[in-house]
């Protein structure tokens, strides 16, 4: 019997999963700012305030501070947070919470504490929201060890993954961004889970390996339609969580199509963009027909007009340029 679908936005597959959990586990609570009686910036969280009332669903103070350490504290003693940091800009004011204690607790403790936490927060371009509200960070969390880091690309996806991060033992920074909130796509009527640490093939292709991440998946497959017109077969790969990263499903792609492109909107240097060059090239460097190459945003301030907006990070054109010298 074949599942029942329907087409619906990022944002609204946000909401069910999280109305799922909460009914599911009342361990399960909410907290954030505007995430109640606002229901989120983007309505990720509305309805919810009235359907499961303050004690499960939080208006926080303006302080992630605060809301990380009530979080952490909270988890330690059996519950189950998901923290809603506005926006990921915001997060430097609680990684002393995230980093030196939610990381660390499980390993200092001899393996006796769990620390089940998610950190939810929304990265990327394209709300003309400026340098301070704007930038993508997860290459901080991918050094963290500790934490597991997850961007999904879909509806699907971000249902999927969001319960299974709800239910993992250990603290998880869920990287959403703002361009997917109105995507749409295919999600199952039935309950189902996305397993962490797993990677997913968005195309298959037989030329060139695109690995890409969050909204640049959709820059990506975008390219590589363009680029099939011209005989040129894309194979799309998205890691969905960059730690613990799917490295067989990468190589086994790379080891196909024997080129391999990265492409993350986070600037190249220090990134997790060169992590994922550097597992290819440590198991095929000797099977490539050309060197791998990395399109990734500019290493610069986000500016706040659309147009110059656009421009420092990657889009369609970057990626089918890069592939067609490629090929060549």
């Amino acid at each position: 019997m074949s599942t029942k679908v329907k087409i619906i936005s990022y944002c609204e597959a946000i909401n069910q999963a999280f109305s799922e959990e909460l009914y599911r586990d009342e361990s399960v609570y909410l907290i954030g700012e505007d995430i109640g009686k606002w229901g989120n910036l983007y309505g990720a969280t509305k309805g919810l305030l009235n359907e499961f009332g303050p004690d499960r669903v939080k208006d926080s103070p303006i302080s992630e501070a605060a809301i990380a350490g009530c979080a952490v504290g909270s988890a330690v003693m059996g519950m189950r947070p998901v923290v809603e940091i506005m926006y990921i800009d915001f997060i430097s004011i609680a990684m002393d919470q995230i980093v030196n204690y939610a990381a660390k607790y499980h390993q200092l403790s001899c393996g006796e504490v769990k620390v089940p936490v998610v950190f939810r927060t929304q990265c990327g371009v394209g709300m003309s929201n400026s340098s301070q509200h704007s930038q993508c960070l997860e290459n901080w969390f991918v050094n963290v060890p500790g934490l597991i880091v997850v961007m999904p690309s879909t509806p699907y996806d971000v249902k999927g993954l969001l319960k299974s991060a709800i239910r993992n033992d250990n603290p998880v920074i869920f990287i959403e961004h703002k361009n997917l909130y109105f995507t749409k796509g295919e999600v199952p009527e039935e309950e189902y889970l996305v397993p962490l640490g797993i990677a997913d093939v968005k195309r298959k292709g037989k030329d060139v390996t695109v690995i890409a991440t969050s909204w640049m998946i959709l820059q990506a497959l975008n390219a590589a339609e363009k680029l099939a017109v011209e005989g040129i077969s894309c194979e799309v790969v998205d890691p969905r969580t960059l730690w613990p990263l799917d490295k067989n499903t990468i190589l086994e792609s790379v080891y196909k199509t024997r080129r391999c492109v990265v492409v993350t909107e986070a600037p190249s240097e220090g990134g997790w963009s060169g992590e994922a060059v550097a597992v290819v090239a440590e198991n095929c460097l000797e099977e490539l027909k050309a060197p791998i190459k990395r399109i990734c945003g500019m290493r610069t301030n986000i500016p706040y007009g659309k147009t110059l907006e656009k421009s420092v990070v990657p889009s369609d054109e970057w990626i089918i340029e890069v592939i067609r010298t490629m090929m060549r």
